[in-house]
Parts: structure tokens; sequence; C-alpha cells
């Protein structure tokens, strides 16, 4: 059984119809890549799995789990974490604040791991406990962003645009970590702007245009699909 499956889901804002009956599936211990561009609905997708959002059809499962009418704070406690688009981090509380915060869910005890691990991940955010999260650089606050995810020690990561403003550098540190990240266990589905760095080291991957998956395979396939070069690898 997948450990995330979504089928025929449809969801809105309002009356703009923005997901048409998406279908995808993640395996245990994937990385799976949506791509597509701005308004594609990736983000949307997102969303509706961590319970943000609601479809209007269709359905989210997670394990033996039907989310798709589940607040999104008992989705956090079954094992799906979100680090959103724009980072999203509480800007006025410290670092460690921030991190603490991710494990709400968990309560405040036996969180000791999670915060070396998180630390070991990201050696600066150690350097950083005390400061306030607003004061951080864009890197910093994406692996912020990412290390408060992890506090929940999920079972599924979602990761929305985690290299969006970052130096090529930093770039490639982020990409590094997810890599990391999944080696030790954890899966991921990520959507992510630069379709190149996404399918270098995902699984698989899905093309999404306009609410409707176009197009799903290994991310190896993907790569070297004349539509996707041409339309997302910006080659012609």
């Amino acid at each position: 059984m997948p450990i995330l499956e979504v089928q025929d889901v449809h969801t809105y804002y309002g009356n703009i119809e923005a997901l048409k009956g998406i279908s995808l599936k993640v395996e245990q211990g994937e990385i799976v890549t949506l791509i597509g561009s701005n308004g594609a609905g990736k983000t949307t997708t997102l969303r509706t799995i961590a319970g943000v959002l609601r479809p209007r059809r269709g359905t989210v499962r997670m394990d033996s789990s039907d989310l798709t009418k589940t607040p999104a704070n008992q989705i956090v406690r079954l094992g799906i974490a979100h680090s959103p688009e724009g980072r999203r981090i509480f800007a006025r509380m410290t670092v460690r604040e921030n991190l603490e915060m991710g494990a709400f869910a968990r309560g405040a005890a036996n969180i000791a791991d999670d915060y070396e691990r998180v630390y070991t991940l990201f050696p600066r955010i150690k350097e950083r406990l005390k400061q306030r999260a607003g004061t951080l650089s864009g890197g910093e606050q994406q692996m912020l962003a990412i290390g408060r995810a992890l506090m929940a020690r999920p079972k599924l990561l979602l990761l929305d645009e985690p290299s969006m403003g970052l130096a090529p550098v930093l770039v490639e540190l982020v990409f590094q970590t997810i890599k990391e990240i999944n080696a030790q266990g954890m899966t991921v589905l990520l959507v992510e702007q630069n379709a190149h760095m996404a399918l270098t080291i995902a699984n698989r991957g899905y093309v999404l245009q306009t609410g409707k998956i176009v197009l799903s395979d290994t991310a190896k396939a993907l790569a070297s699909n004349e539509m996707v070069r041409k339309a997302y690898l910006g080659e012609d």
C-alpha cells in the first residue's frame, strides 16, 4: 500500500476549480516531485494533502487513514508535515521557539533527539537558537522551515518550493539536505520550481498543467522527455 494516495481530487478556491481530478501516489522511502508552471496547482495539491484546503470531490489517503475530512492538526499527528511555500516562519519568535512549535502535536517531552537531528542537518541553525527568526537570511529561514517540519517526526514530508529565492550555492545545499533526509528513511513529496534539480534527486515525478496531471514517469524518463525539456528545463 502506498504511504500516500490521492484519487480524483477536485479542489476549489470559491468557484474556481484549481485541481481538476488529480490522482497520484507516493511509496514509502521515495522522493516524488511535482513540476509545472506557476498556477498549475502544485501548491494547491500540497495544501489539500495537508488539510489546509478541503477537496470538493475525491479522496486523500495515508496508509489506511482517509484524510479527506481530517483536521489539519490531526493530519500532522498522523504523520504528515508541511514546509510551506514562502517558509512561513514565526518571525518574532526565536529559532528555538520555532523548532519547538514544529513539535506541538507531540508535546514538549522526548524531543531532544529531534533537536539534535535538526542541528546536525543544519549547523547554522544551532548557532542562532536565541536569534529572532525574522532576522535570519533567506537560506537560514528555509533551513528553519524544513527543520521545524522535521520536529513533527513525520512519515511524509511535504516540501513546497524549498529553493525559492536562494543563491545557487544555497540551492545546492538545500537539495543535498533533502537527499540526506531521504537517505535517513524520510519519504518526501517535493514541489519545486527548479525542475532540473528536482528531477536529479527524485525517484518519480508528475507534471501538472492547469490543475491536471498530464504526465507521470520516473524522474530519469521525465528529464529526457522532449516536452519536459522544452517547457521546464529551458532546453530547445
